[in-house]
């Protein structure tokens, strides 16, 4: 197999970065789903979603952290890592910006984080998920042009 350059391993690492980030913040969730919930409850504008809330998000991290490790889905895992975490992203911005009641609704480590760190590391995250999705479609394109000729 001919080296194809450093993009497909950068992939591979933004990957594993964001597998990681899932995992850990859907496990927290789960164990602590309890808290979890009560915290979104507590949360402006979606508060009446907090129960239905408290599940889906765990479910998709982990939904996409196990997408991020098969070649075949690996694109919409990335697709969907950028649309979760800018999601949650503009909600922190909105939230920040019309909201007296700012309650973080993280776990783990993460909840440490101030609000401007965690919109950088949302924001670090994200552009990996960018960089990856175009990365990928930048070397099925070199892949095929290989293949045609």
């Amino acid at each position: 197999m001919p080296n194809r350059g450093i993009y497909p391993k950068l992939i591979n690492l933004f990957s594993l970065l964001l597998t990681l980030l899932f995992v850990y913040t859907a496990t927290s969730k789960l164990i602590h789903l309890d808290t979890f919930q009560t915290r979104l409850e507590r949360m402006p504008y979606i508060s009446s979603y907090a129960t239905l809330i408290s599940w889906i998000v765990p479910f998709l991290e982990l939904v996409i952290a196990g997408l991020l490790w098969f070649q075949k889905y690996r694109k919409v895992a990335l697709y969907g890592s950028l649309v979760l975490l800018g999601v949650f992203t503009i909600y922190i911005l909105v939230v920040l910006n019309y909201s007296d009641s700012i309650p973080c609704s993280c776990g783990g480590i993460i909840s440490t984080l101030g609000w401007r760190a965690h919109i950088l590391f949302n924001t670090t995250f994200m552009i990996m998920a960018l960089l990856g999705i175009i990365w990928y479609h930048n070397d099925n394109i070199i892949q095929t042009h290989q293949n045609t000729t």
